[in-house]
């Protein structure tokens, strides 16, 4: 008889749930599918952004479909992981059960980023690899890391 594997529940967490949670709970089904069971959500949700959407597909990943969520919406999910993407999700950041571990990594959010359409473009695209690399990283990574441990987009 065949073992199942478990998977683990980790839940992306930033503001308006529109850019980089997206990005990553996208990045996360496509390549860690069979480790993880993703999930991404907002403590202030709007609209996703389209140029999340389209850097995304460009990549092959196609993201079109995910809803921005509040994070309250998810409150009946016994995550394992709760990985805060920006600084105001980690203030913000709900209290968890005791076993669920919060891990913070920041990235930029180019949204708000003044210049060009190529240079923002380049932003995005920036953004998406530096999550993806991140992510590559799991489940492994989050089971190294302390509670709450701070990191930056830079590896």
């Amino acid at each position: 008889m065949a073992e199942t594997k478990h998977k683990i529940k980790v839940l992306f967490l930033c503001t308006g749930n529109s850019c980089r949670s997206q990005i990553a709970e996208g990045w996360a089904r496509h390549l860690k599918s069979d480790a993880i069971e993703a999930y991404s959500a907002g403590v202030s949700p709007g609209g996703i952004n389209t140029r999340a959407i389209a850097v995304m597909a460009e990549a092959g990943v196609d993201i079109s479909m995910q809803m921005p969520k509040h994070v309250d919406t998810l409150g009946g999910i016994d995550f394992d992981y709760v990985v805060t993407l920006c600084d105001d999700a980690r203030e913000r950041c709900p209290v968890f059960p005791h076993r669920t571990r919060c891990i913070h990594r920041s990235f930029e959010d180019p949204s708000f980023m003044a210049g060009s359409e190529d240079e923002i473009t380049t932003a995005f695209r920036k953004l998406r690899d530096d999550i993806r690399a991140f992510i590559e990283t799991m489940p492994d990574s989050l089971r190294s890391e302390s509670c709450c441990e701070a990191k930056s987009d830079e590896f």
